[in-house]
């Protein structure tokens, strides 16, 4: 991971600089996508360095109320224009798609830069992903999830998520949780933008030996050729209504949710409406199917791992709350329970996802919202969450595409048709901001 990333300059937290030069604002920032800002390169209507000094300039005025971002790359202007110069002396890297695209990292990621890595809660621990996509603090941003972190952000945000399958991308030098569920993806503004990442962050590295086996269902031409305006055609998806609607519990919602499932028929997808997954009711019981024990003794593991690794071992910060890691502390290891629990995680997910998957014959199930990531979760499945709606209160929500392992190109195309289709985003405007509401316990996620 940190191999890969390396070729990108990162900003990952903060500093205060000036704005936009005069050339650059009459080319619009927000909402630009990796095609906008690659474009105006080529044509010389905007730098690197412009681009950085842009978003400083709004994580300055939009941090204090949103809480987005913990810190900055204190050599983000000095890499921005290294990479101006690339691109002027037409540097091999200056080709890469991400090439001068400044990158927000989630602070558990690794990076060779002088930035920390350690470890507003619009659900889940890459919250801080997923605000800073929304508000326009930076081009792309990447997160972690193990259960939810990156598809639920992305619903709550308005924003686009991609949790990859377990071991598609490196999980070396990022702080563990789980390797059996846990994986780096993007949080970004577009379908498209979501791709480039991937295309960028997917692949093998020698120091994630997981990755050498779904190197092979990388495409040869990228993710990136899989964005088809007509991607829905002929996808067989299922939707799954229990107990997702159930969980919505409000008609407006359910009604947008009706639509979107038209619209899907009208692109020319196959739906099959109201499928079961037979065993939900205990894959959603985390404590029931022993995920949560499972996962806090793997955490103690391979936490203790990463750190015997570091040269300095960073200190418990207690203003946070620790109530997982000191949880994790009680446990002892891998033993027999804990081998009982990953058996029975498989079982779950052989005759339950698996088994509708296979049965129907479907490229994807479509649920609203974000909380079938519990069943992505447990048996390492990728999911795409894309922006589907605001209820009666402006808050938004998304729609969930999940697959088995390995089918990201589908996924994407069905993701890809979907936006292209409705093209729902848009950028809040922090008019009304409330006070800070936690999600329900259901919602959380890590």
């Amino acid at each position: 991971m940190a191999t890969k990333l390396s070729r990108m300059f990162l900003i990952v937290l903060m500093i205060l600089l000036s704005g936009l030069c005069s050339r650059a604002q009459r080319i619009p920032l927000k909402e630009a996508t990796i095609r906008d800002i690659q474009r105006a390169f080529r044509r010389n209507q905007l730098t690197s360095r412009e681009l950085v000094e842009f978003y400083l300039g709004e994580i300055e005025r939009l941090n204090p109320l949103i809480h987005g971002v913990i810190e900055v790359n204190p050599d983000a202007l000095y890499d921005a224009i290294k990479a101006d110069y690339e691109r002027k002396t037409r540097a091999p890297a200056s080709f890469l798609d991400l090439h001068g695209i400044p990158v927000l990292l989630k602070d558990n990621i690794a990076t060779k830069d002088k930035t920390n890595t350690t470890a507003a809660d619009p659900c889940g621990s890459s919250s801080g992903s997923g605000i800073a996509a929304a508000a326009n603090l930076v081009s792309v941003t990447l997160a972690t999830e193990a259960n939810g972190s990156i598809l639920c952000p992305a619903s709550y945000n308005s924003v686009v998520g991609i949790k990859p399958t377990i071991g598609l991308v490196s999980q070396d030098q990022v702080v563990p949780i789980t390797p059996r569920q846990f994986t780096v993806g993007p949080i970004t503004r577009t379908v498209a933008d979501a791709v480039y990442v991937l295309d960028a962050i997917a692949g093998f590295d020698e120091n994630d030996p997981e990755t050498a086996i779904w190197e092979k269902y990388i495409p040869r031409r990228g993710y990136k050729s899989h964005l088809k305006l007509n991607g829905l055609k002929r996808k067989r998806l299922g939707i799954v209504r229990n107990p997702y609607f159930e969980l919505l519990n409000d008609p407006y919602v359910t009604q947008v949710f009706e639509g979107h499932f038209e619209t899907l028929r009208r692109r020319g997808a196959i739906v099959i409406d109201n499928l079961e997954i037979p065993n939900i009711s205990d894959v959603l019981d985390t404590r029931k199917s022993g995920e949560r024990d499972l996962i806090l003794a793997e955490y103690k593991v391979y936490l203790n791992q990463y750190l015997e690794e570091l040269d300095v071992s960073p200190e418990m910060i207690e203003e946070f709350g620790q109530d997982i890691m000191l949880e994790a502390q009680e446990t002892n290891g891998i033993g027999d329970k804990e081998i009982a629990i990953m058996a029975n995680l498989e079982k779950l997910s052989r005759d339950g996802f698996e088994k509708v998957m296979k049965d129907y014959n479907l490229d994807a199930i479509v649920t609203p919202g974000s909380r079938f990531y519990h069943v992505l979760a447990i048996g390492g499945y990728p999911g795409i969450n894309v922006p589907a709606g605001y209820d009666n209160e402006g808050i938004p929500f998304g729609i969930n595409f999940g697959g088995l392992k390995g089918t990201e190109p589908k996924l994407i195309e069905i993701a890809y048709g979907f936006e292209q289709a409705t093209k729902i985003r848009r950028p809040p405007t922090f008019k009304a901001l409330k006070p800070h509401v936690s999600m329900p316990p259901a919602e959380r996620s890590f």
